[in-house]
C-alpha cells in the first residue's frame, strides 16, 4: 500500500507530539516514585477515565472483534461484553474501596490486607506473575496485532521471515518504551488522551468508507446474510437451535460466568491491574468513581459499532474470512481478523491511509506505554522496594522505574516474537488468558466483604486457577472454549472455601487496621466491627450493586439500540433506548440516594 507525502506528514507528526509530551513531562515523572506510577494521586477523572479507555482500545482489538464476528456473529462478541456487569460493581462496590486503600497497585492490597510470611509471599508471587508473565502475554498479542496491521497495509507483499519479525517487534516496542520511560504516568495519560481521540476519529472514517463500499447499511445487510445463510450475523443475542453458532450453554457460560470467574486485564473482578492504577492516581474517592464509570459507559457503548461496521463490511466483501474463522488450527489459514486492515488497503484513499495508520499506532502505543509502566511498578513497588531494597530513595527508585520499565518491555518483545513464530492470534491468545484468569475473580471479590478470608484462600485460588489450566491444556475436554474459564473458576472456588476454613484466620489486630483504613459495609465484618465500634462503615451495599445492575442494563440495551438505529430498525431502537435511558434516569436517582 503506497503512502503519499500527506500520509507521510500525518505519520510524522503523530510521532513528533507523542515523544513531545514524553519531554515535556520528563522532569515531572522524575520528581519522586508516587508520581512516576501514580501521577502524585492528582491526576482528574476525567482524563484517568479516559485513560483506561485508550489503554483497553489496543491495536488487536478490532482484529479480535472482526474473528469474533466471523465465527460467531454479532453475538461472538458476549465474550467481552459480559464482563460488564463486573465492570459496573467495579464502578459503584470497590472504586470507593480501592481509593481508601491508597495503594499504588492491586497486589500491594494483600498485605494491607494479610499478614505474615505468607502474605508476603502472596505478594511477591503476584508481582512477578503479572509483570512477567500476564504482561508480557498482552503485549506480546498486541504488538503481533500491529505487525498484522503492517503486514497488511504498507508491508504487503513484502517476504516474512524471522528477522523481519524481530525487527518489527523491536522498532514498534522501542518507539512506545521511549516516551512511556521518560514521562511516567502523567505523559501516558496525556498521550492517551490525544491517542484515543485519534484512533475513534480513523476508525468512524474507516467505517463509513466500508459501508460506503458495501452499497450502504441495506446493501451490507443483504450481501453478508447471502453470504453466510441467513440473518444470524447480525443477532444480537444468538439463535438457540441446533444451527446456532453461538449455542446457548456457551452463552449463558458467558452471561454468567464471565464477569466474575475470570480475571481479565481491564476486567478484573473487583477492580485491578492498571484500572486500579488510575483510581490509584484520582485525586478522591468520588474522582475514582467518576473515572471508572466514565470508562465502562466509554468502552461499552461508545468504541464498538465502527469495529463492528467494518468487520460486517469486510465479511460482506470477503465471505472467505468465514471459511478462515471455522478451519482447523492445522490447516494454517489466515487470521479472520485480517478482514479489518485489509479494507485499509483497499478503501483507504491518500491521506485517510496515514490517518488509519496512525488509529493503529495510537492504539497500540496507548496498550503498550500503559503495559510497561503498569508492568514496572509491580517490580518496583511490590518486589525492590518492598524487599531488596527498602531503603531506597526517592532518586533510586525512579531509576528503578525506569530500568524496571526496559526490562518489561524486553519480555513482552520476547512473547510477540514468540507468538508470531507460532501464529497465535489475538482472539485465541485473548481466550488463553480468561481460561488461565478463572478462578481468581470469586476471591477477589469477597475479601472485601468477609473477614474470614485469609491469604491461605489467595493462594489457594491461584494455585488452583493454574493448576487446573495446565490440566485442561494438557489433557483437553471435548467441549467449547468458552467453558474452560468456568470449570477452573469452580474448581477453584471449591478449593479457595475449603481452604478458608481449615487454615486459621488473620490476626485480629491487623483485621481492625485494615477495617478503619478502608471501612467495607455489609454484615462480612461482624466480628471485626465489634473491635472498632467507632468505624462508621459503607451503608446501603445493597443500593451500591442494584446501581451496579442497573449501569449494566443501561449498556447492554444501549449496544442493540444504536445497532438497531444504524441499520434502520426504528422500533427496535426506540424499545431498546428508552429501556436504556429509563435504567440511566433510575440510576441516577439511585445514586444521588448513594451518595
Amino acid at each position: 500500500m503506497p503512502l503519499s507525502a500527506l500520509d507521510w506528514a500525518i505519520i510524522a507528526a503523530y510521532f513528533a507530539v507523542s515523544l513531545g509530551i514524553g519531554l515535556w513531562y520528563r522532569r515531572r515523572a522524575g520528581q519522586s516514585f508516587v508520581e512516576f506510577f501514580v501521577s502524585g494521586r492528582n491526576l482528574p477523572w476525567w482524563l484517568a477515565g479516559i485513560s483506561m479507555v485508550a489503554t483497553t482500545f489496543a491495536a488487536d482489538t478490532p482484529l479480535a472483534v472482526t474473528g469474533l464476528v466471523a465465527k460467531n456473529g454479532l453475538a461472538g462478541n458476549w465474550f467481552w461484553w459480559a464482563f460488564a456487569l463486573g465492570g459496573m460493581l467495579t464502578v459503584f462496590v470497590y472504586a470507593r474501596l480501592w481509593r481508601r486503600a491508597e495503594v499504588l497497585t492491586d497486589v500491594e492490597l494483600v498485605e494491607l490486607r494479610y499478614s505474615g510470611k505468607i502474605a508476603a509471599f502472596v505478594r511477591a508471587f503476584r508481582a512477578v506473575y503479572v509483570a512477567t508473565v500476564v504482561n508480557s502475554f498482552v503485549i506480546g498479542w498486541v504488538t503481533y496485532a500491529m505487525v498484522t496491521v503492517l503486514r497488511q497495509t504498507v508491508l504487503h507483499g513484502m517476504p516474512q521471515d524471522a528477522h523481519t519479525d524481530l525487527l518489527l517487534v523491536a522498532v514498534l516496542l522501542a518507539v512506545t518504551a521511549a516516551y512511556s520511560m521518560l514521562s511516567g504516568m502523567w505523559g501516558v495519560a496525556v498521550t492517551d488522551a490525544v491517542q484515543f481521540v485519534l484512533a475513534m476519529v480513523g476508525c468512524v472514517a474507516l467505517a463509513w468508507l466500508a459501508v460506503d463500499a458495501v452499497g450502504g447499511m441495506g446493501a451490507l445487510q443483504e450481501r453478508a446474510a447471502a453470504n453466510f445463510g441467513g440473518t444470524q450475523l447480525f443477532d444480537f443475542v444468538p439463535e438457540f437451535g441446533d444451527a446456532s453458532w453461538l449455542p446457548i450453554g456457551v452463552f449463558l457460560a458467558l452471561v454468567l460466568g464471565q464477569w466474575w470467574a475470570t480475571w481479565y486485564p481491564g476486567a478484573e473482578p473487583g477492580g485491578g491491574g492498571y484500572i486500579v492504577q488510575r483510581m490509584a492516581a484520582c485525586r478522591s474517592e468520588t474522582d475514582a468513581l467518576r473515572a471508572t464509570l466514565l470508562f465502562q459507559v466509554a468502552h461499552y457503548c461508545i468504541r464498538p459499532w465502527p469495529w463492528l461496521l467494518v468487520a460486517f463490511a469486510a465479511l460482506a466483501l470477503h465471505p472467505e474470512l468465514r471459511e478462515y474463522a471455522l478451519a482447523d488450527p492445522a490447516q494454517q489459514k489466515p487470521d479472520p481478523g485480517i478482514g479489518f486492515p485489509l479494507l485499509i488497503r483497499e478503501l483507504a484513499p491518500s491521506g485517510l491511509r496515514g490517518l488509519l495508520l496512525v488509529t493503529f499506532a495510537a492504539a497500540y502505543m496507548s496498550t503498550i506505554s500503559t503495559q510497561t509502566n503498569w508492568g514496572a511498578s509491580y517490580l518496583v513497588n511490590d518486589l525492590h522496594r518492598r524487599f531488596l531494597a527498602p531503603g531506597a530513595s526517592e532518586r533510586q527508585l525512579v531509576r528503578a522505574s525506569r530500568w524496571a520499565s526496559l526490562v518489561v518491555t524486553v519480555l513482552g518483545g520476547v512473547t510477540a516474537f514468540l507468538m508470531l513464530h507460532f501464529r497465535i492470534p489475538p482472539e485465541k491468545s485473548w481466550a488463553y488468558l480468561a481460561a488461565l484468569g478463572g478462578g481468581l475473580g470469586s476471591v477477589f471479590l469477597v475479601r472485601w466483604f468477609w473477614w474470614r478470608v485469609s491469604a491461605w484462600s489467595e493462594l489457594a485460588a491461584m494455585l488452583a486457577s493454574l493448576l487446573g489450566f495446565g490440566l485442561l491444556l494438557w489433557f483437553p475436554l471435548p467441549i467449547a472454549e468458552q467453558y474452560t474459564s468456568l470449570l477452573v473458576a469452580t474448581g477453584s472456588l471449591l478449593v479457595w472455601v475449603a481452604v478458608t476454613f481449615v487454615t486459621p484466620p488473620e490476626p485480629m489486630a491487623h483485621l481492625v487496621a485494615f477495617y478503619r483504613r478502608v471501612r467495607p459495609g455489609g454484615p462480612g465484618w461482624g466480628p471485626v466491627a465489634l473491635h472498632a465500634p467507632e468505624v462508621v462503615p459503607d451503608r446501603g451495599l445493597g443500593r451500591s450493586v442494584g446501581c451496579a445492575l442497573l449501569g449494566t442494563a443501561v449498556v447492554w440495551l444501549t449496544l442493540p439500540a444504536v445497532g438497531a438505529l444504524l441499520f434502520g430498525a426504528y422500533g427496535r431502537a426506540a424499545l431498546c433506548g428508552g429501556g436504556a435511558l429509563a435504567a440511566g434516569l433510575w440510576l441516577r436517582v439511585s445514586m444521588r440516594r448513594l451518595g
